[in-house]
């Protein structure tokens, strides 16, 4: 059987991340362009397949100098990896309207297994009348694993910057035109 699509709305989605800065400083940032599909059938919201793409270029954390260190080869290198995907069809629940995704992530043209813990928030109609699907989810993943391992050792023994990246993600979805 094949399930519906839907198409992840970029106006009204977010992948945000935080990583640790000097040991105790976190920043916060974001990606400012997502897309995709989810292939889910809205009666059975928890399960189906997801295919998301990130413009790596899209990184944004307030400071000018900072994003562009992050889109250079050190981080994120943009250039040669323009886009970070996602990439699953196997979940399974763990409570109410809650389940687990796993799936893979591309970064930096490093592909590696990535569980997302997801929430089913609604099915619901925007002002128009058109359906939704809403989810939230999130995850955490060692950046060193991916190939990004700048960093600077501090004086007082830490590192500059943490290892390990949380990222949350807040998914709309509309159905995909035919």
């Amino acid at each position: 059987m094949s399930l519906p699509s839907w198409t992840i709305d970029p106006a009204h989605s977010a992948v945000l991340f935080i990583a640790r800065h000097m040991v105790v400083a976190r920043v916060h940032g974001r990606f400012e362009r997502v897309s995709g599909t989810l292939r889910v059938d809205p009666q059975s919201p928890t399960q189906g397949e997801v295919d998301v793409q990130v413009e790596a270029a899209s990184i944004y954390t307030g400071l000018p100098e900072r994003d562009a260190h992050l889109r250079s080869p050190e981080f994120l290198d943009v250039e040669a990896a323009p886009h970070l995907t996602f990439r699953a069809s196997q979940s399974h629940a763990v409570g109410t309207n809650a389940f687990q995704l796993q799936g893979e992530l591309t970064l930096r043209r490093v592909t590696r297994p990535l569980l997302l813990e997801v929430r089913h928030l609604a099915t619901s109609k925007d002002p128009s009348g058109q359906p939704r699907l809403l989810y939230t989810a999130r995850t955490s993943l060692n950046r060193s694993e991916f190939g990004i391992k700048w960093n600077r050792a501090l004086d007082n023994g830490g590192w500059l910057i943490g290892e390990k990246v949380e990222v949350e993600l807040d998914i709309q979805a509309s159905p995909s035109k035919a």
